[in-house]
């Protein structure tokens, strides 16, 4: 591949990089326990909760794959392992089927820990000067708080 020259440096491609890395497995775990949630979901909310956790999965899906790619138009491999997701996520594995009311506070959490990871995300590439993830960014972190205040609402 010939060198790659967008205006910012390789060191600051790299941190951004690693950064989108943990945003990239965060994602990818909530994506997987989402799409677990949604098949085993039961209960008396079971249509409104299995529908819900299909328009979070469905949406997350593509989120994975923009955020892969912005890592790879750094330059950089994008993790696509379970094992490099485990070792990179911040989000802890779901043991069992929990309660549906315990399948939406095991999300709320999991939203809200990728806004987490965004912030932190989100400090790299403004110091980097990098706009296109700046605004990768920017847009998950809205779209997690957003989805983590819709799942809390449900338990209200």
């Amino acid at each position: 591949m010939n060198d790659i020259d967008i205006g910012i440096n390789a060191e600051d491609r790299e941190k951004v990089a690693e950064g989108l890395k943990r945003l990239l497995a965060d994602s990818y775990t909530l994506y997987l326990q989402t799409h677990n949630f949604h098949w085993n979901v039961s209960g008396p909310q079971f249509r409104e909760l299995h529908l819900m956790f299909e328009e979070h999965y469905t949406e997350l899906a593509v989120a994975v794959d923009d955020i892969a790619e912005r890592i790879r138009t750094l330059g950089i491999a994008a993790p696509g392992t379970y094992k490099e997701f485990a070792r990179l996520s911040s989000i802890e594995e779901v043991e069992g089927t929990p309660s549906s009311e315990q399948m939406v506070d095991i999300l709320t959490k999991g939203h809200e820990q990728v806004v987490k990871t965004s912030r932190e995300v989100l400090k790299l590439a403004q110091s980097a000067d990098d706009e296109s993830t700046v605004a990768l960014v920017s847009d998950r972190m809205r779209i997690h708080e957003k989805t983590s205040w819709m799942l809390r609402a449900t338990r209200s």
